[in-house]
């Protein structure tokens, strides 16, 4: 036998994915691979982050069985292409490639491929057309199947596809018990790494949908180590989208923000193309929480264009730019799919949907004066809590029932109700919402009279927006203590940063050369590598400016890193693929003071000059920068004096040998 094939298979034993298809494909070079080398192949490409080479694999492999009529084997293959092509968003090709599974299946003695088939049939009931009793009842049957054919994979994911039907349905405490049961399979090692992928994702979604928020944490972090260390790709994204949802909740909107670009990134990689949309819209939750609106808004539609229905964010960014009648009807038309019986099948929403939801409602109602319907909603959330007996729910109808008592004149009970409600919040670790809920508290109190307490109850919600950055909400806050005169966030607070501007050289002339569709989808490439590398080395994204960034780092020696990595990939991509922009980075560390999301003050100012003076493919360095970072490992040139405009005395400013 081929010493490279061996070697490939080895490097499969070993979880070494690299070596493992580079040895598959020299293999596959210089003879025919039997099926199994095939789908070991295929393994090593899709964890290696090579998608479309793990699609070929598959396809090969399903002929190879077909053709040597191990119907089984062919079997197994078909279910696995069927479900990529559905996580692709390829529902034509997931149905073929279902229909031949069928076909192949009629007639033929019950097997372990009839399990399958069945489980295919649930997850198509489920996720396709939201039919959750013939949904419940294809589980059942797949789990019957697997149990008496000795398929551990069809057996917990049947149980955790269950499990989570039954929590849409309302039977919370069973579908739990299930996918809880389902999850110990994948803990134990007893799956396959895919199928323990998906047991691990669905677990995580379904504890972030009941608001257990500290569950949810717990499994996304136990899935991030097993995925890491099984040198797993792709599904590390799904577990990002996670954890950048709780990040924001818990109120660090910039690793939020971060964690969700990333995300993105990888799952259009691998072609999971059904939870980009939920990476996208984290990050315009995260913008519209720090006051971005125009931003928020790019990111909520991305998420739409892939399928993402962006509420209740959207309408809420309505409602902050003033459109309360826009806002209203946004939100009702999400709510109508869930309160119609008569809706298309697969279009009905369920509670724990419209819990996320009606909290908007109540608000966008109240902020049109429309308080039957703030009434219905807040009805609906309390007899949600009390069906699924969650803190978050609790105390988020209680939020929404002191918003309807402060809107009727009632200042007494709204008091009552929002003092309870900022506790309960606070008991979750939910900052944000707390907050909200003082401040609504500190209006109560104000409007009752009592202006001590009140001032007290604004002042603690103020200072809770400051420290997160929600800049609407700090001027809210302002406009009702009376403080109108602008003042900067944290009063006069200053940070130390490293500041990078980039901008893309010539970037008129190329629009010219190239032409506009090309361009945009060079934009979109170029954004895309640059907020992977931003990430990666733990930067902020302050602004897209366009064809450049703004990004602030805690650390400048991160800076330079990512200064240095973005002008390597740059000229990768030209190397490889013969075109990629052109672009000039420019570092500067300086005082700035933090508004919000974004930084002001002169040292903002000096790196932008900075930026400007570079040539293209350059990193020009301020001094002050190149001391914070310290010993860097790349060379660096003489300092040289330059005057830049509209900033009094001359800088000091290196280039970095990056190549």
């Amino acid at each position: 036998m081929d010493d490279t094939l061996l070697a490939g298979r080895d490097a499969v034993e070993r979880l070494a994915w690299n070596e493992a298809r580079e040895a598959f494909s020299e293999a596959d070079h210089d003879q025919i691979l039997t099926p199994s080398d095939l789908q070991l192949f295929a393994d090593a490409a899709w964890w290696s982050g090579y998608p479309d080479e793990a699609v070929d694999a598959l396809q090969r492999a399903y002929t190879g069985y077909a053709e040597a009529a191990d119907k089984t084997a062919a079997v197994g293959v078909a279910v696995t292409l069927a479900y990529l092509a559905f996580r692709r968003m390829a529902v034509s090709v997931g149905a073929g490639w279902m229909a031949k599974v069928e076909r192949m299946l009629e007639g033929e003695p019950e097997s372990g491929g009839h399990a399958w088939l069945h489980l295919l049939r649930m997850a198509e009931a489920l996720l396709l057309r939201g039919n959750l009793d013939d949904a419940i009842a294809r589980g059942d049957e797949a789990i019957d199947l697997a149990l008496r054919h000795g398929v551990p994979e069809v057996h917990s994911l049947a149980m955790s596809f269950k499990g989570v039907a039954l929590l849409t349905k309302g039977d919370w405490q069973e579908g739990m018990a299930l996918i809880d049961e389902a999850t110990a399979a994948a803990v134990s090692g007893e799956l396959d790494l895919r199928a323990a992928c998906e047991v691990y994702t669905n677990t995580i979604a379904a504890y972030g949908n009941l608001a257990d928020y500290r569950r949810a944490g717990e499994w996304t972090e136990e899935a991030d180590r097993w995925m890491h260390r099984h040198s797993l790709g792709g599904y590390p994204g799904v577990c990002r989208v996670h954890r950048a949802e709780l990040k924001r909740l818990r109120g660090s909107y910039a690793e939020a923000e971060r964690e969700a670009r990333v995300a993105s990134e990888e799952l259009e990689r691998y072609q999971l193309l059904d939870s980009v949309g939920f990476a996208h819209y984290e990050v315009g939750e995260v913008r519209l929480h720090m006051g971005d609106l125009d931003a928020a808004e790019r990111a909520f539609m991305r998420a739409y264009e892939y399928g993402r229905d962006s509420q209740p964010g959207l309408a809420l960014l309505m409602l902050a730019r003033g459109d309360a009648d826009a806002a209203g009807k946004a939100i009702a038309a999400s709510l109508a799919r869930g309160a119609d019986p008569e809706a298309e099948e697969g279009s009905t929403m369920n509670a724990l949907g419209r819990a996320r939801l009606l909290p908007a409602q109540v608000t966008i109602a109240l902020a049109g004066d429309d308080v039957e319907t703030a009434l219905a909603a807040t009805e609906e959330l309390d007899r949600i809590a009390a069906d699924y007996e969650r803190t978050a729910f609790e105390a988020a109808a209680s939020t929404a029932r002191g918003e309807v008592e402060l809107h009727e004149g009632r200042f007494a009970e709204a008091a009552t109700v929002l003092d309870k409600a900022w506790r309960l919040w606070r008991e979750i670790e939910l900052p944000y919402e707390s907050a909200r809920a003082r401040l609504l508290l500190g209006q109560a109190k104000a409007a009752a009279g009592d202006e001590t307490t009140a001032r007290m109850e604004l002042g603690a919600a103020r200072s809770t927006f400051e420290r997160l950055g929600a800049v609407l909400d700090v001027r809210k806050v302002d406009e009702l203590l009376g403080e109108d005169a602008p003042r900067p966030a944290g009063n006069g607070r200053r940070v130390i940063k490293t500041f990078m501007f980039t901008d893309i050289v010539t970037s008129t002339d190329l629009v010219g050369l190239i032409g506009d569709d090309a361009w945009e989808d060079l934009l979109r490439w170029h954004d895309r590598a640059l907020r992977s590398t931003f990430a990666k080395h733990r930067g902020q994204e302050v602004r897209h400016t366009g064809d450049g960034f703004f990004v602030a780092f805690d650390e400048a020696s991160d800076a330079v890193e990512a200064a240095v990595a973005i002008q390597r990939r740059l000229a990768a991509q030209r190397h490889e693929h013969g075109f990629a922009p052109w672009i000039r980075i420019g570092l500067h560390t300086a005082e700035a003071t933090p508004q919000g999301s974004d930084y002001s003050g002169q040292g903002v100012h000096v790196a932008a000059r900075v930026g400007d003076i570079g040539e293209r493919e350059q990193i020009v360095v301020s001094s002050d920068a190149l001391k914070e970072a310290g010993a860097i490992r790349f060379p660096v040139s003489e300092p040289r004096s330059v005057t830049l405009k509209g900033i009094e005395g001359p800088v000091d400013v290196h280039t970095i040998d990056w190549q």
